[in-house]
């Protein structure tokens, strides 16, 4: 395992394969062992850089919301792309690791050659929207500290936004269950008052700066996030959406075969 540390948050990293660099950027609950399963045909074609973030995995950040915000993240990020890759990477991120890659191909369009985007989104356009959102979060992060993260565990898995996930091997159930176990309470708490949804910028204003060719992915299942990409595609200057069929929220999971193909495909013709 790597490390980098930028402003007092020590990233731990991970790079595989040679090639072209493709990074990849997990959600919430998540950590750099969400993608493990699809490293091995990723890495035969790309140079794949994954990464705990902020408040996840073994990545350290002080315990203060300011350095789990989406602009310290992507600060953090740009210096480590810089740092371990030294050119511009295809950026993939899903959920949380979404909206963080789509505000990193804003601010620092230079590092990113082509955008992905699994289940994601430019936030909440609505300022109302946005600070029920943040009450809502802010209830959630207070939870996790009360009662721990095994409790917070059961209630997340339970969410509708991953009913689908019932459907999952039972081995591939129980590795993403350890991966969300071994996550501190403290970290998730601070990742939803810093970069929550209520709490990050509002991008829809801004996807038309957006200059990466971009690919938008969900799952037919995930009705919520399939109208949002169709809402996106129509701002997004260069981008094409892909629907995964019979399948929710969490694509790389639930058809990781099919979902790394079609990465692949994109980054060789993008």
């Amino acid at each position: 395992m790597l490390t980098f540390t930028h402003t007092h948050t020590t990233y731990h990293y991970h790079i595989a394969g040679h090639g072209p660099p493709l990074v990849l950027l997990h959600g919430f609950t998540g950590s750099l062992e969400s993608w493990t399963p699809l490293l091995p045909r990723l890495s035969r074609a790309h140079r794949v850089l994954t990464v705990d973030l902020p408040g996840h995995g073994r990545t350290r950040a002080p315990d203060s919301p300011a350095a789990h915000t989406m602009d310290a993240t992507a600060k953090g990020l740009a210096a480590l792309f810089d740092h371990a890759l030294g050119e511009p990477a295809h950026l993939l991120g899903y959920s949380m690791g979404g909206r963080l890659a789509l505000y990193l191909a804003i601010h620092y369009p230079a590092q990113v050659r082509t955008l992905l985007l699994e289940s994601a989104s430019p936030g909440l356009a609505d300022a109302e929207e946005r600070a029920a959102r943040r009450q809502r979060d802010e209830a959630l992060a207070e939870r996790i500290q009360a009662e721990g993260v095994p409790a917070f565990v059961d209630f997340w898995e339970g969410i509708p936004l991953f009913a689908s996930q019932a459907r999952l091997p039972e081995d591939v159930r129980a590795r993403l269950r350890a991966e969300r176990l071994g996550n501190r309470a403290v970290g998730l708490a601070n990742s939803l008052r810093g970069m929550g949804t209520g709490a990050q910028p509002a991008l829809w204003s801004r996807l038309g700066e957006v200059i990466a060719p971009t690919l938008l992915l969900v799952g037919e299942e995930d009705l919520k996030f399939r109208a949002i990409a169709l809402d996106m595609a129509r701002l997004l200057p260069r981008s094409q959406i892909m629907v995964f069929p019979g399948v929710g929220h969490t694509v790389h999971l639930e058809r990781p075969r099919a979902f790394a193909d079609h990465i692949l495909a994109w980054c060789r013709v993008a």
